[in-house]
């Protein structure tokens, strides 16, 4: 029997609380104070065991966040190397050498440069002449540098010096021949096509670029007229590009804007 225990018994014992009873009232609240404190442990140790699954829940949610995230950043960054090196990265069909036709011919890089940032580009690169002269200086040219560009979001990019060139004999959309404009216009379309435009503005540049062909204008006898569309497809589609990206965005392009196409023809009369 400890000492306190003694001396916490003998102050209990009262002319009315004999030594026994005063034993079972000890006995009585230890096996009641010990009782709570094992309901308490049992509870501690409990919310123990909570805290530590939710801590380590916390603790794979956080890893498998950063991982989702590093994983879309390398994807992301992938996805812009293989846009920046299509040659590198596009699939080559196991086939003998195909024969040669308009749809494989040599196109300028500098014009499809433009193509990929949905930019407006001359249709010149894509009639007979645009193509033969890209052809020639694929063949001639001995300029693999890099140079310097600015990027759609401002940066600063590298790029191959053969696409921040333009060709030196291009000619604007609005002295080119009807026969010039018809063989570009299925050229390009291939080329918007296969460089991911989305399929409304593929669909609407085609509609443009038919409507243009269809108007009286094109067909007329007067030279006047005829150089007057030709001059309105090309403001429209320099202007439309341009508005793309703008507060306002752009239009329907495809729509003949007949009241504007009437001013082009007056000041080219």
């Amino acid at each position: 029997m400890s000492a306190r225990y003694q001396a916490t018994r003998t102050a209990m014992i009262t002319p009315t609380v004999t030594e026994a009873q005063a034993a079972e009232t000890l006995r009585t609240t230890w096996v009641l104070t010990n009782e709570d404190l094992c309901l308490q442990w049992q509870e501690q140790v409990v919310e123990d065991e909570r805290l530590s699954a939710e801590r380590k829940r916390l603790a794979e949610e956080e890893a498998e966040r950063e991982r989702l995230a590093l994983q879309l950043e390398e994807n992301t960054a992938r996805a812009d190397e293989k846009k920046k090196n299509r040659s590198k990265h596009s699939t080559i069909i196991l086939r003998p050498r195909p024969f040669a036709n308009d749809e494989e011919a040599l196109v300028s890089e500098f014009a499809l440069r433009k193509i990929d940032s949905g930019k407006y580009v001359e249709l010149y690169y894509w009639t007979n002449q645009g193509l033969d002269d890209a052809l020639i200086n694929y063949r001639t040219r001995d300029d693999d540098s890099m140079v310097p560009s600015i990027g759609e979001d401002g940066s600063t990019v590298w790029v191959s010096a053969a696409t921040s060139k333009p060709a030196a004999g291009v000619i604007a959309d609005r002295d080119l021949s009807p026969v010039d404009f018809a063989q570009a216009i299925p050229r390009i379309m291939a080329a918007i096509e296969e460089r991911d435009w989305t399929k409304q503005r593929v669909v609407m540049l085609a509609q443009f670029w038919g409507a243009i062909m269809l108007h009286c204008y094109w067909n007329s006898n007067d030279l006047l007229a005829r150089r007057a569309i030709l001059l309105y497809q090309e403001e429209q589609c320099r202007a439309w590009h341009s508005a793309i990206l703008s507060s306002n965005g752009a239009w329907n392009i495809s729509i003949i804007d007949e009241p504007t196409l009437v001013r082009t023809f007056e000041c080219v009369y």
